[in-house]
């Protein structure tokens, strides 16, 4: 039976669902996008937040790709489950009426080769040179999350059905590795013949799926839209629920020995007193402080009249005047 007579099904639907479409890299990205705006020469900083933003692409890549689909079927996104002391973080999950699908996601600048001994070598150009490296095997990662699922279906499946459906378990929970970069070339002609039809690019993914289940086997049980919200359910139900803080994450990881360079709003607020201040004495903005003294006050953030004295910034006439104003200003931030 193809996808055709599927569709025909009385209880058949095309659209496609997103269960849980929420993403731990979402908060990841937004924490560290507010933190590089308050340390924007930080480097290390900034080399996470574009390692953090190309996964995300590649995740939004696959979200649009699925989207686009005429199947019908759910989908989980950022699924993260945990059996004793093994743990399993899978990009997305996808229920069909067939069969279930693990995807990893990968957003890799370069092209890609699997060997004939199931090695992923990524080819990129850096500064000019032609590299060529060696990467641990994202078919294997996301097989070893379908192992940690396994495990929890085992610790909670009878031992009668254990025992007869045990065997199926892989053919109905597949796995894939998704390329979201387009410009990336897959080149898995000599590759072992069980992973060619499981690394794909991300604008072949619904096929992949459309081509599964047209050639799926005659018996195969088709799941009804309730049957695959009850599954979608079940996962959602074994996700972990616990929110990190990630922005003071990052903060403590990258930020906490680096000189603080002062958001922009402090700036704002000290301009806004000198502002008032001339207007209040009719007098004009650098008898207050200058726009150098202005970048020395935020770069040094004196908090007592004695550390304002001691930077030798201001004149002795601006610190009596304005002095305090100044300070209780940088405290308040």
């Amino acid at each position: 039976m193809g996808i055709m007579d599927c569709a025909i099904d009385a209880f058949r639907f095309k659209d496609t669902i997103f269960y849980k479409e929420n993403s731990d890299l979402q908060d990841k990205y937004n924490a560290l996008k507010r933190l590089n705006e308050e340390y924007p020469k930080n480097e290390e900083l900034q080399s996470e937040l574009l390692i953090v933003k190309k996964g995300l692409d590649g995740e939004n890549e696959i979200l649009y790709q699925l989207k686009k689909a005429h199947i019908g079927m759910y989908v989980l996104r950022d699924i993260k489950v945990k059996y004793e002391d093994l743990t399993a973080q899978i990009d997305y999950v996808v229920i069909t009426p067939v069969f279930t699908y693990y995807i990893e996601c990968k957003n890799l600048i370069g092209n890609i080769t699997v060997t004939d001994k199931g090695d992923f070598i990524r080819e990129f150009t850096l500064n000019g040179k032609r590299m060529k490296k060696g990467m641990y095997s994202p078919l294997r990662q996301v097989e070893a999350q379908r192992e940690v699922i396994r495990k929890i279906w085992e610790s909670n499946t009878s031992s009668f059905i254990k025992f007869f459906a045990s065997k199926n378990f892989e053919y109905y929970r597949r796995v894939l590795v998704v390329a979201a970069n387009q410009d990336t070339i897959l080149n898995t002609n000599k590759a072992p013949k069980e992973f060619k039809y499981k690394i794909l690019r991300a604008d072949s993914l619904v096929r992949k799926i459309e081509y599964d289940l047209n050639h799926r086997d005659n018996d195969d049980h088709l799941k009804s839209k309730k049957g695959m919200e009850g599954i979608a359910q079940s996962y959602l139900d074994l996700s972990s629920k616990e929110e990190i803080d990630y922005y003071n994450y990052y903060k403590e990881k990258f930020c906490n020995n680096v000189n603080v360079p002062i958001k922009d709003d402090l700036k704002e607020r000290l301009i806004e007193l000198r502002k008032t201040r001339c207007n209040e004495m009719t007098i004009p903005a650098y008898y207050v402080f200058t726009n150098d003294e202005l970048d020395k006050l935020i770069e040094v953030r004196p908090k007592t009249i004695e550390e304002l004295k001691n930077a030798n910034i201001l004149t002795p006439i601006k610190i009596k005047t304005h002095g305090d104003l100044i300070v209780e200003e940088i405290n308040k931030y």
